[in-house]
């Protein structure tokens, strides 16, 4: 890690940038992450603060992987190739467009409700943003300022990979990084504190001008890398188990930089303030993430599932504690189809594909929460109906104005406090002494 939180990074962004503008000179903080290191780089430049809205274009089968973004003014950013090679047809990209182009105008009106633009024409704009992967957002953050009348445009990020540099450099008159990493799959790799940012935070930013509160880790336990090795695949997972944890979830993901992502790691810090161990696991690499038929291969996840869960029981930091699944999208089919076979106390999906598991559902006898936002009705479906097939002690519960495609912009609030009163009623007491000699605080081995 580089950073211990964005106004860390903000403050370290605006010692650069005093050397490097001048003039007449207006902040934007790319929504929503950007805003909070915007608002330290604005203070210190003592420049007006604005908003940039943004809106990722996932990809159909894995919203969590970037094709590109829009944002105002009509701009857009897309990769073709990448497009061209996971199989999205122009009719598929057509549709995710639609619906972040209307996100983009619900947010915007909201924010200009608080604080009206400020006029660019004629003035250097200084885009912040905490950090690029791809780098679709903060293009389409520039695209959006240019066509707002800015003389100059200067792009500010505190990390970014060194493949995304190029393009950035295209998309600015000038780009100022303070890191320059030779691979970054999340930003949350970068920040030691790196915690959602939601509407509400960005409202208060906005009025305020004062910066989004630092979130420290609840527990302030050490954590462990684990890789398990399933035949010529290797899942990574960060486990971190509390002193008086009275059991552990495995937080899989079917994707490959899941374990850094801010939301899942502020759910996993629920998890473990309500006295739970964590296991939080990619069943993908990066680069088999964005491949259709390893997200949907329902036997290889759960393949990669078992052997984690089998794994992790034999730790003996771990022996003893009843053992959850927590999983989301296609990675309820592989924990389902677990559920079906392997001793586990419990298991919560949410906005998951249950019917890619639909033969295991009557073999399973733990108990199962389905959890689901209101606004996939075909979701909804799918999960009712899978409901019917499981055992009378699970439950499905649609939580209102949620869905599946909010992706990487939905606040982890709701499922986190579902999920902890599930394991909460169905984990039994742990079942047997922990061996005396392994600590319950895992040694800190990676990150």
């Amino acid at each position: 890690m580089i950073f211990d939180d964005r106004e860390d990074a903000g403050r370290r962004l605006a010692d650069r940038l005093r050397e490097q503008t001048g003039g007449d000179v207006v902040v934007l903080g790319v929504a929503r992450s950007g805003v909070p290191v915007a608002a330290v780089v604005a203070r210190a430049l003592d420049a007006p603060l604005d908003v940039v809205v943004t809106r990722k274009l996932g990809v159909p089968f894995q919203p969590g992987a970037a094709l590109g973004a829009v944002g105002e003014h009509g701009t857009r950013v897309v990769d073709d190739d990448l497009a061209r090679t996971v199989g999205t047809s122009e009719a598929e990209l057509a549709e995710v467009e639609r619906r972040e182009r209307e996100a983009v105008t619900r947010i915007v009106e909201r924010y200009r409700s608080v604080r009206p633009r400020e006029s660019l024409a004629g003035r250097t704009a200084v885009v912040v943003d905490d950090g690029a992967i791809t780098g679709s957002s903060a293009r389409a953050a520039c695209r959006t300022v240019r066509a707002r009348g800015a003389a100059r445009v200067v792009l500010a990020v505190p990390v970014c990979p060194r493949d995304a540099l190029p393009a950035l450099e295209e998309a600015a008159d000038e780009v100022v990084t303070l890191e320059v990493a030779r691979e970054l799959r999340a930003i949350g790799e970068a920040y030691a504190v790196h915690p959602p940012v939601d509407d509400d935070e960005v409202v208060a930013v906005l009025r305020s001008r004062a910066p989004v509160r630092s979130t420290g880790p609840i527990d302030g336990e050490p954590v462990a890398h684990v890789d398990v090795r399933v035949g010529q695949a290797s899942v990574a997972g960060h486990l971190v188990v509390p002193v008086e944890a009275t059991g552990l979830i495995v937080f899989a993901h079917a994707s490959g930089s899941g374990r850094f992502d801010p939301r899942h790691r502020e759910t996993a810090r629920c998890l473990r303030a309500a006295g739970l161990a964590t296991l939080v696991v990619d069943l993908l690499t990066p680069r088999e993430e964005i491949v259709r038929e390893r997200v949907f291969h329902t036997g290889m996840l759960a393949t990669r599932l078992a052997a984690v869960v089998a794994d992790v029981r034999d730790r003996p930091v771990c022996r003893g504690l009843p053992i959850g699944l927590l999983v989301e999208r296609t990675a309820a089919a592989a924990a389902l189809a677990v559920a079906g076979r392997v001793d586990v106390a419990a298991v919560v999906c949410c906005n998951g594909r249950p019917d890619l598991a639909a033969r295991e559902l009557p073999r399973i006898t733990a108990p199962v929460l389905l959890v689901v936002g209101d606004r996939d009705p075909v979701l909804v479906e799918l999960n009712r109906r899978a409901r019917q097939a499981l055992a009378p002690t699970s439950r499905l519960r649609v939580v209102m104005d949620t869905g599946a495609i909010d992706g990487e912009h939905a606040a982890p609030t709701r499922a986190a406090e579902l999920a902890c009163d599930w394991f909460a009623r169905h984990l039994p007491r742990a079942t047997a002494p922990l061996d005396d000699r392994a600590p319950r605080a895992v040694v800190r081995v990676g990150s």
